[in-house]
């Protein structure tokens, strides 16, 4: 298994799990497939590219730390991967957004931060036919 460093070790990168066997992706790491149980996983970045899923506006922040951050947006987002994952959001973002992820350090933590992307970077990835 390789393994790829994610935001949560400090890299700006989300890091999906896959399975070579049925093809499965998720979040949470494991050594195993939840889907087939295969015990060969392998790590992948993100593309950190997707849709906003739900949102909502954190008014309380739970620590002093967060106090001045407040309100914030936290958002689920379904990644073009397939894979539904939460984050913080900028305050203009509604349902149904296409987004793309960076990377902000807040409260002495790196986070992921959805924006609205510039672009419907799905179409750019597209490869042209001549």
């Amino acid at each position: 298994m390789t393994t790829v460093a994610d935001w949560t070790r400090g890299h700006a990168v989300i890091a999906l799990q896959r399975c070579p066997a049925c093809s499965a992706r998720w979040y949470f790491r494991r050594g195993f497939c939840p889907r087939c149980g295969a015990e060969s996983v392998v790590d992948e970045p993100a593309l950190g590219t997707g849709t906003v899923y739900s949102a909502t506006l954190v008014a309380r922040a739970p620590t002093d730390a967060w106090r001045a951050f407040a309100p914030y947006m936290i958002v689920l987002v379904d990644l073009d991967e397939g894979v539904r994952v939460m984050g913080h959001g900028v305050p203009t973002l509604a349902i149904g957004d296409r987004v793309c992820v960076d990377f902000e350090t807040r409260a002495d933590r790196l986070v992921p931060v959805f924006r609205p992307c510039a672009t419907d970077v799905r179409q750019a990835q597209r490869p042209t036919n001549p």
